[in-house]
């Protein structure tokens, strides 16, 4: 009786097993068939260029992953100089900010206002939910990374600080 107890639970354990190497081989596969959209970036190298027209002028931007003015998930990053400001704004969709380094503050509301603001250092984090009215403005040169879902839209609460309208 043990030794068919025995058997029957050797039997299980090689089945289990084979299951396992089974799905190893399946994902190994599938994550070969996936490697066309694989990306690795390194930091150093990665490409920069003008930030999109709704942001004041002095910042770069680096798009690590799908498109921003798009429809589906965007992840970018912006560069920013000391003294660098968004006026307070709002987004249609949710944004979630990463600090990678250098000092970004982040604040709620329609008015810009430093003292209601909140400082934040490299690996800090804030999500910020779609229609909330928000600033933000950097203390040094700072890297932060941007992810949410696109399209990627910036809405200012005073119309006077968008500028798009600078050059009307």
């Amino acid at each position: 009786m043990k030794a068919a107890k025995y058997s029957l639970l050797v039997a299980a354990t090689v089945a289990i097993a084979s299951l396992g190497i089974g799905a190893e081989k399946k994902g190994a596969s599938a994550a070969a068939t996936d490697a066309e959209g694989h990306k690795v970036y390194d930091a150093a190298n990665l490409e920069w260029g003008p930030p999109p027209p709704g942001f004041p002028a002095g910042a770069q931007v680096a798009v690590l992953y799908g498109n921003p003015g798009e429809k589906g998930v965007y992840t970018v990053r912006l560069k920013a100089p000391a003294g660098y400001k968004i006026m307070p704004h709002t987004h249609p969709t949710a944004e979630l900010v990463t600090v990678i380094s250098g000092g970004f503050h982040v604040g709620m509301g329609g008015k810009f206002d430093e003292s209601a603001g909140e400082a934040m250092a490299a690996g800090g984090f804030v999500s910020l939910p779609a229609k909330m009215p928000h600033f933000a403005w950097f203390t040094e040169e700072s890297v932060i990374q941007v992810h949410g879902e696109g399209p990627f839209v910036i809405n200012y609460v005073n119309p006077a600080d968008d500028p798009r309208n600078t050059n009307k």
